[in-house]
């Protein structure tokens, strides 16, 4: 095991352990009147100082408002990220957004939710940045593993469930990026290019469902639209983030993404972030700027009164006012950080448990998984993924390092980290032989390490990186390939050893020119676990965890089968529209490597006739399906019956799009009864001349197991 420093896990007597979050939650309406009883007591200045950051490296947070006197309204700390809390120590590592994604469970996003929520509290954080939902558009893209996917409705469940989770501590979920920064590459300078439909149907979507959820902020992006910064469209921001999806809570900038003063202000922006013009300058276009603006006429105060106003509202909405911890993070001054442990056994377990349902098995040829120590003498370990970080822990993690730890900008320190060597040596046990070598180049020593081993695990990784952080020259990735000589790894491995497994932690879809080599008997993608995957890897390898992971996009057979790809010039134009990810395969008969949705179980399941009911009663419900799922296999597992619409071939949809998924635990032998219940919104179509409406005609719903395997469908009219 890894460790950073005993203390960074030690949970000494020294340590500052802080409250349990209060139930002090309110509705908007309750929250908005305490915001006016302070906020309507405030000069203009004051106002103005809730809508400015301090500035880069001045605060104790990666990002803090100023403080307010009489009225007393308190420095709202802003901290990353979709991942845990950074520049912090005594945190939980734990699994990457894609990762929760890939669980297709409802719970378990919302656990993973409140432990980033509380552990965030009880740093003293006041608004934790994320989730992130920017669509997995390219299969290259940088930070799409921040977010959950190519598929919005699966973004829409997981990002809400998301904001819940970490609302319910007392904490503000920041919804990131709005919108269409969907890459990483020249971020700052594009412009993203789509039509309404588009917009509203794929990429606002998640949006909407967290706003329904009780989101109360919203991050802006760095890219344009339609040639205006996103951080000041009137039309992104004002017409339809506030006033179309009814957001009442507040917007902020990306960190730098603020380009002007009135365009800014008039143009829905309500806090600047870090709060410079160039980050670390000292200076803002808030500030005396926008009090300047103001006195001149140019901006409206009322404006200003609603950026406080929605600021101080989502602040009481979520129960900050009531015994709310101090903020106890240094984020620029790590030497001198107050040792507050926010960690626990609880936490670390969740992230072995979490990391474990999470894990797709793509392929598992012969019955190779799970494996027994009583039927093994000698197992093989092959390439430096297996094996510990390149560069050593530190109480800051060096970012240059990833694969899954899943470094990024939001990143958090790694306590410690269990490698896939030391999960899976412990868990075989002192009866087998476990050998290992982390020399992915030396593939002639792979391959005689390999060659006598009952079972050879070849492990690669393809990381990413960011706009400003490139990782071996990478931000969004180059291509598909493996790293690190991957390919030729396991095909040397493959070639001397029959009975091969593939592991992959990636950041999305890669290449697998090996795939039918007859000695790969398994393919393993546990994503990015975090902290614990050499444990969460072992529980699945051996069968104490049956898998029960999904795909959440799809994986191709080759890189120019995807709808959409990163684009170098300043006009990214979307033109494969509502034809994204699976969408886009189904659209143009083009048979995927494997599916979205798709992933392997050590069971069998069966799926018999579903039955459909329509106009049932309940609130906004148009049509419910009901199927019956059986286990056939000799194990007790889970299984993930996902349903698919076929909209009237009149509303313009493609072939069959997501609209419902439950993760079932069914014992072997038992049947369990799975309803899928189908909204006015999910069976909506968005136009320029009605908005949001029901198309009437003949629906089919397909059910299965992925978007490629469908055991059953039925059809209904509306």
């Amino acid at each position: 095991m890894i460790f950073t420093s005993l203390t960074t896990i030690a949970v000494c007597a020294l340590a500052v352990v802080q409250g349990a979050p209060t139930s002090n939650e309110r509705s908007w309406e309750e929250a908005y009147a305490k915001a006016e009883s302070v906020v309507n007591q405030m000069s203009l200045e004051q106002k103005v100082g809730l809508a400015t950051g301090m500035g880069w490296e001045n605060t104790l947070c990666v990002g803090q408002t100023f403080e307010s006197k009489s009225p007393d309204f308190p420095s709202l700390c802003l901290q990353d990220g979709p991942l845990g809390t950074r520049f912090a120590s005594n945190g939980t590592a734990g699994v990457s957004g894609i990762n929760a994604a890939a669980t297709f469970d409802r719970q378990l996003m919302h656990k993973r939710a409140e432990i980033i929520g509380k552990e965030s509290r009880d740093k003293g954080v006041h608004a934790q940045l994320g989730p992130s939902v920017d669509i997995f558009r390219a299969p290259t893209g940088g930070r799409g593993w921040e977010a959950f996917g190519e598929d919005p409705y699966l973004q829409g469940i997981a990002a809400s469930e998301y904001v819940k989770g970490v609302q319910s501590q007392n904490v503000i979920a920041t919804a990131k990026h709005f919108l269409l920064n969907n890459q990483e590459t020249n971020r700052t300078t594009s412009n993203s290019d789509t039509d309404d439909r588009t917009l509203h149907e794929i990429y606002a979507w998640p949006y909407a469902r967290m706003i329904e959820a009780g989101l109360t902020s919203v991050m802006c992006s760095y890219n344009l639209y339609e040639d205006v910064h996103t951080c000041e469209s009137d039309k992104l921001l004002n017409q339809i983030l506030k006033k179309d999806l009814d957001f009442k809570g507040f917007v902020m900038s990306d960190w730098g993404a603020t380009h002007s003063t009135v365009a800014s202000a008039n143009g829905g922006l309500d806090m600047t972030m870090p709060g410079d013009i160039v980050m670390g300058d000292g200076l803002s276009y808030y500030g005396k700027n926008l009090t300047a603006a103001v006195e001149r006429g140019d901006v409206p105060e009322e404006r200003v009164t609603d950026m406080a106003l929605r600021i101080a509202a989502a602040h009481y909405k979520v129960g900050q006012d009531k015994d709310f911890p101090e903020i106890s993070l240094k984020s620029f001054d790590r030497a001198n950080e107050p040792e507050v442990v926010v960690t626990s056994d609880e936490h670390i377990k969740f992230v072995r448990d979490i990391g474990a349902a999470s894990l797709v098995l793509l392929s598992n040829n012969d019955g190779i998984l799970p494996i027994s120590s009583e039927n093994l003498n000698k197992i093989a370990i092959v390439g430096s993924d297996a094996g510990p970080p390149s560069v050593p822990l530190t109480s800051s993690l060096n970012e240059g390092e990833c694969s899954d730890l899943a470094c990024n900008d939001g990143t958090v320190d790694f306590p410690y980290i269990v490698t896939p060597t030391e999960g899976i040596s412990k868990r075989a046990g002192d009866s087998v032989e476990v050998v290992h070598t982390y020399n992915d180049w030396d593939t002639d020593a792979a391959a005689e390490l390999a060659k006598d081993a009952d079972i050879a695990f070849v492990f690669s990784k393809a990381p990413a990186g960011e706009e400003y952080l490139l990782v071996d020259g990478n931000n969004d990735r180059k291509n598909m390939t493996l790293w690190n000589n991957g390919d030729n790894l396991i095909q040397a491995v493959a070639d001397a050893n029959k009975n091969t497994v593939v592991v992959i932690h990636s950041t999305g879809p890669v290449l697998m020119p090996w795939i039918d080599h007859e000695n790969i008997k398994a393919v393993v993608w546990p994503g990015l676990p975090g902290q614990e995957t050499g444990n969460s890897l072992a529980d699945v390898l051996f069968g104490d965890v049956n898998p029960s992971g999904r795909l959440p996009y799809t994986i191709a057979k080759n890189e120019e089968d995807y709808a959409a790809h990163i684009s170098h010039e300043y006009n990214i134009e979307y033109t494969e529209k509502l034809a994204l990810g699976y969408r886009h395969f189904d659209a143009n008969d083009i048979e995927p490597l494997f599916a979205f949705g798709y992933g392997l179980s050590y069971s069998t399941f069966e799926y018999e006739k579903i039955k459909i009911n329509t106009n049932c009663g309940k609130d906004d419900v148009l049509a419910t399906a009901t199927a019956f799922v059986k286990n056939t296999g000799d194990v007790d597992g889970a299984e993930v019956p996902q349903a698919y619409i076929s909209f009237p071939e009149s509303a313009g949809e493609p072939p069959k799009v997501l609209r419902g998924f439950e993760r079932v635990f069914i014992k072997a032998g038992q049947q369990t009864k799975v309803t899928f219940e189908f909204k006015k919104i999910d069976l909506s179509i968005w136009t320029e001349e009605s908005g949001w409406t029901v198309p009437e005609g003949e629906y089919t719903v397909h059910v299965g197991s992925n978007s490629r395997d469908i055991h059953q469908t039925a059809t209904f009219s509306l």
